[in-house]
């Protein structure tokens, strides 16, 4: 087990203003809380638990009588409870007074980290605290890669962007047609189950298959690869894949893509149309990005979620982008950092350096859809990495491009 990050907490909660981060958790509603003390999964927890860590000083356990040994793998002293009295008690001795952070989002607006149930806020605000949102403090210590991580994202990169060559040649191979005939085709599932075994060949996992979609298939942003009426892809159409994985090791983290192509000499004009307004919104994304970085500006994932939309909307398209812009990627594939999201959630954490995440506009329609992703690297010197070995230009037309 790692050790507790003590003096970093301290550090970060002297960055952001705070006077301390009150941990709480009861029967497992607060999984990040969890996580952060190292609590295992298996831990007999019961009863109402809390982990107090000042801006300076000493931590304080707050356990209950029976549960006493709950967190004494965790530095600082222990104050033990049995009453419900004696519990916000101990609370009121700690938070009175004080800018306390917990896992809560204002109104509800950010469910993945609004973890502390109502009550127990309105406990500690009527105990003199005043709560404000843990969202950033998360991020330092739950989604900031280590150099290891980043370098294992670099690794199992170049393994998720060999597997669209493997993918597209294998459509290709299986679709054109020979002597006047057209190919016989491959299903989606094959395909998916292709790309799997590429996975495995090459030490990466993924925890669930790729999305293969062709044509209408590919306007359902969630599609089961294999669950469309007609799921053989021939010669003419129109394939959507996302695929991620990461490195078969300890705390690797995901690689996470989307590309587009069509099985075909040339691409149709409506398809290169609607790519060109998602491509020109992924890249007003990135440049958004940038722009704030190289200013040394504060930028939200909310912030960048409004830049990309804004593109998509501004074509006429904004019914049809039904998702947000992006999301955290770590050792699972939705991480717990900052989203791209003024969409489904307002996410209001910054983007910090040392996170990364995806940024993937979409246009679904009834006859396709095109999302294009890619991943994104803020790294330590504040620089914008874009990773996976392809930034999309164009629809890939499969009959044209050589194999490899």
């Amino acid at each position: 087990m790692n050790a507790f990050p003590l003096q970093q907490i301290q550090a970060a909660l002297h960055q952001f203003e705070l006077d301390g981060w009150l941990l709480y958790d009861f029967r497992g509603i607060n999984s990040l809380a969890r996580q952060l003390v190292h609590l295992p999964a298996d831990a007999h927890a019961t009863r109402r638990w809390a982990y107090w860590i000042p801006v300076s000083g000493e931590p304080v356990q707050i356990v209950h009588r029976i549960e006493d040994q709950l967190l004494s793998h965790l530095p600082g002293s222990r104050q033990v409870y049995s009453r419900w009295q004696e519990l916000e008690a101990a609370l009121r001795t700690c938070c009175a007074e004080r800018r306390v952070a917990m896992e809560y989002s204002p109104q509800g607006g950010n469910p993945y980290i609004s973890r502390v149930d109502a009550g127990t806020v309105e406990l500690i605000r009527s105990l003199g605290g005043t709560v404000v949102s843990s969202g950033n403090l998360i991020q330092l210590f739950e989604a900031r890669w280590s150099p290891q991580q980043w370098q294992q994202h670099l690794q199992v990169s170049e393994i998720t962007h060999a597997a669209y060559e493997l993918a597209w040649n294998l459509i290709a191979q299986r679709c054109r047609p020979c002597n006047g005939q057209p190919g016989p085709g491959i299903s989606e599932q094959e395909v998916a189950q292709a790309i799997v075994q590429h996975f495995q060949q090459h030490g990466a996992v993924t925890d669930h298959p790729p999305i293969v979609a062709r044509n209408e298939h590919s306007g359902r942003p969630h599609y089961e690869t294999g669950t469309g009426a007609d799921t053989l892809i021939r010669a003419g159409d129109f394939v959507l894949i996302d695929l991620w994985a990461k490195l078969d090791q300890p705390e690797a983290v995901f690689s996470d893509l989307t590309r587009v192509a069509c099985v075909s000499e040339q691409v149709p004009q409506r398809y290169a149309d609607v790519f060109q307004i998602v491509a020109a919104a992924r890249d007003q994304g990135l440049e958004t990005l940038r722009t704030a970085f190289r200013e040394n500006r504060p930028i939200t994932g909310a912030e960048v979620d409004d830049a990309v939309r804004g593109v998509i909307e501004a074509a006429g398209y904004g019914a049809a982008f039904t998702h947000r812009t992006g999301h955290s990627i770590g050792t699972t594939l939705h991480g717990n950092g900052a989203h791209l999201d003024n969409f489904e959630t307002r996410e209001d954490r910054l983007i910090l350096p040392g996170t990364c995440f995806s940024v993937e506009p979409g246009i679904y329609l009834n006859e396709f859809g095109i999302r294009l992703e890619v991943d994104v690297f803020v790294t330590e010197e504040r620089t914008i990495e874009v990773t996976g070995g392809l930034i999309q230009s164009e629809v890939i037309p499969l009959f044209r491009r050589q194999s490899v």
